[in-house]
């Protein structure tokens, strides 16, 4: 079992013995998919083998010490879950390196219902992070299904002799520690370990397949936006840009809130096209030049580029996977056309991938990325179609110096902490360093060095663990995990996220004075209070925050005292959720049925209109979108029922439209179920609108003397 702790997070004081000691109670190792098998590890075991696969296991200790369980209704005893593998997942929710493995445990358990058991053992590194409410938006944030276990006060973490995030920890059937990681690890490497191992429990009676369910709390109500995280303001224009990022969308409105349209069609994907056809996964910062939008398509590991006038989305960087090591350098050993510069390695923008781009500034033909993931700043070269890293050597940490050295990870050079926000002058660019609880100033002169505006760089170690809520000037000053930053008028305003403040620095100067905020969580305008700001925009007089675990966009009006407000966006609706595997998405519909109706077919071609009635003085809300299936559970009728089944959205919201049906004969009968899901409200107020979902049963007959082919679908409150 091999450790990686390059690739995780220490704690500053683990107080808890080597891990040498875990190591030696693994049996085989537990790799990255792309690291070699090391010469002491022993050889698979054939299926048949009734050798134990761990040899050194011993007895895992208990799941003690946390001050309470999340996304279930109570404690979980490991005894309770005997027969079952389970997994445990040592992280902290703003480490960067443990959201990239989340979606690989998702992967996982879905993939292993019955067999294994992951549960998150959240030990925090920042004080914020301690509070069980906060871990709580967390796991709704990044869509964890599992049990969460709060342990505060590290007593499971040492239990368990952890010394970095992300670590993870297994324990088999029988109840024994049997292997562990240290560091990022992908959904494969998961696979080959439990596809090795799991034959052996199975054969040994000790499996038990009974299917669990650990019942997480019920779901909240959606809301309009979802855990905004970044903001963009064009005060030329108008125009605020909203990246709405668990609705996986990018929304559009004038400053007064005034929805203008929506960029995605609120799906997890990574599909261009048009507004209605284009997804994102979970999209952070923007900029803006011109008449193009470019979106930090974080969880793609994407840069996007929107055509605002043609109303296009297209993939301009990335490559879909994540990048791990030195950027660039692996495109550039392979010849696949990275080249090395005087500073660093550069590849074209398409065959090099991403690792987690959380923040954008676009400066002339040069668009500089924050890239979490890598601990760099990055730089996409428009014109030259490449891009590489600008600035950092990709060590975690805060470390004032040259932008970049010869050879990577090199010691003396720049150091940055998950890079979350950008900012700039045009001669200096701002950077929001997180983990650091920093800001640091990186010139756009490579000649020049990185240097720390506010921050802990000075200090001869612990940087990354020195963090609190003290304004003042130079050194005294401290942030805790602050995600954006804001140039304006030569003051830097800081999105102080685990502080829920607002806070204004002026570089010059290095003071750092709290604008707006009390210091704990809250919803409120009189007396300003925030949950975990992370974005900041400004336009107008009006500094625009993204309000994340609240839900809202706020904004503090500097021309008039400071004053905050919400902004209201009329007619917005949350995003119509994905559809489950093998559920039409329409389960909770009112069920209609529909008397006989006949339908034109002419050379295999037949168009079924459909025309919505709603009742008198309501209407569609044309600003959301309009789901429709279409299903068949005859065989043998006119219209090919394989070819159905797909929910579709309309591009245009319409009471009335065409659905073209895969027509097999022009005449014959056959039941169909017509599905709708849409938004309605009274004439006259987009601002009170109410979700709906309806499937028609027809029986429909196709003939090619049909006059018309209308089926029209009343629907009723």
């Amino acid at each position: 079992m091999g450790f990686r702790i390059a690739l995780g997070r220490r704690r500053k004081s683990a107080g808890a013995a080597l891990l040498a000691c875990i190591i030696a109670v693994a049996g085989p190792r537990y790799l990255r998919a792309d690291e070699p098998a090391a010469k002491s590890d022993p050889p698979a075991k054939a299926e048949s083998s009734d050798e134990h696969p761990f040899k050194n296991r011993q007895k895992a200790p208990a799941i003690e010490g946390g001050v309470g369980w999340l996304n279930t209704p109570g404690p979980i005893d490991l005894k309770d879950l005997r027969g079952k593998f389970v997994l445990l997942d040592f992280w902290t929710y703003c480490c960067i390196n443990c959201m990239h493995i989340l979606p690989n445990l998702k992967q996982l358990e879905h993939a292993y219902p019955n067999e294994i058991v992951v549960i998150g053992v959240h030990s925090a590194k920042f004080a914020a992070e301690e509070d069980s409410k906060n871990i709580e938006d967390a796991i709704k944030r990044y869509e964890i299904e599992h049990p969460v276990v709060n342990d505060a006060h590290h007593k499971i973490w040492d239990a368990f002799q952890v010394q970095s995030w992300p670590t993870l920890m297994v324990i088999d059937p029988e109840g024994n520690l049997v292997a562990a990681n240290s560091g990022e690890v992908d959904f494969e490497t998961l696979d080959k370990f439990f596809k090795r191992v799991l034959p052996y429990y199975k054969r040994k009676g000790l499996l038990d397949a009974t299917p669990l369910k650990l019942e997480a709390k019920s779901a909240e109500p959606d809301t309009p936006l979802r855990y905004p995280g970044k903001l963009l303001a064009d005060e030329k224009s108008g125009r605020l840009f909203i990246a709405d990022s668990n609705h996986n969308r990018i929304v559009v409105t004038k400053l007064d809130g005034t929805l203008i349209e929506i960029i995605g069609n609120g799906q997890i994907g990574a599909a261009g096209g048009s507004y209605a056809a284009a997804s994102f996964n979970h999209p952070q910062g923007m900029a803006l030049t011109g008449d193009v939008l470019y979106v930090a398509d974080t969880e793609n590991h994407l840069i996007r580029k929107v055509d605002l006038k043609k109303q296009v989305v297209e993939t301009i960087a990335g490559t879909g996977k994540q990048g791990h090591g030195w950027p660039g350098m692996d495109e550039f050993k392979a010849g696949i056309g990275a080249r090395k510069t005087k500073f660093h390695f550069v590849g074209p923008p398409l065959k090099t991938a991403l690792n987690s781009p959380w923040a954008l500034y676009a400066q002339g033909r040069e668009l500089y990325v924050a890239m979490a993931g890598a601990h760099q700043i990055w730089r996409l070269a428009l014109g030259k179609h490449e891009i590489g890293p600008y600035a950092g050597n990709g060590r975690e940490d805060i470390v004032d110096g040259p932008l970049l050295p010869p050879q990577p990870y090199e010691q003396g050079f720049a150091s940055f902490a998950q890079p979350s926000g950008l900012s700039s002058d045009g001669k200096t660019l701002y950077v929001a360093d997180s983990e650091g609880s920093s800001i640091r100033a990186v010139p756009l002169d490579a000649n020049e060095s990185v240097h720390t505006v506010v921050g802990t760089s000075w200090l001869p170690n612990g940087r990354l663990f020195a963090f609190g809520d003290v304004d003042g000037q130079g050194r005294t000053v401290r942030l805790q995990h602050a995600l954006d930053v804001l140039l304006v008028d030569g003051l830097l305003y800081v999105a102080d996220t685990y502080n829920n403040k607002i806070k204004v620095i002026d570089p010059n100067q290095s003071t750092c004075k709290s604008l707006a905020g009390t210091g704990k969580p809250g919803h409120d305008d009189n007396p300003a209070s925030f949950d975990e700001p992370a974005g900041l925009a400004y336009a107008a007089g009006k500094l625009y925050v993204a309000d994340t675990n609240n839900h809202r966009i706020r904004t503090i009006d500097l021309k008039h005292g400071n004053q905050v407000a919400t902004l209201e966006i009329k007619g917005l609706q949350p995003a119509t959720a994905p559809a489950a595997p093998g559920d039409s998405g329409f389960a909770d519909a009112q069920n209609v049925d529909l008397p006989s109706a006949t339908i034109k077919s002419v050379d295999g071609k037949a168009r079924l209109r459909v025309a919505l009635e709603l009742p008198q003085g309501f209407k569609l809300n044309n600003l959301a979108p309009v789901k429709y299936l279409v299903e068949s559970d005859a065989s043998d009728g006119p219209i090919d029922r394989q070819a159905l089944g797909k929910a579709a959205t309309l591009k245009e919201t319409s009471p009335t439209f065409n659905i073209e049906l895969p027509v097999l004969k022009d005449s014959g009968s056959q039941k169909l179920k017509v599905s709708l899901a849409f938004y309605y409200c009274q004439e006259g107020d987009e601002g009170v609108c109410k979700a709906a979902s309806v499937i028609w049963t027809v029986p429909l007959a196709l003939s090619p003397e049909a006059a018309n082919s209308s089926v029209r679908l009343p629907f009723r409150l």
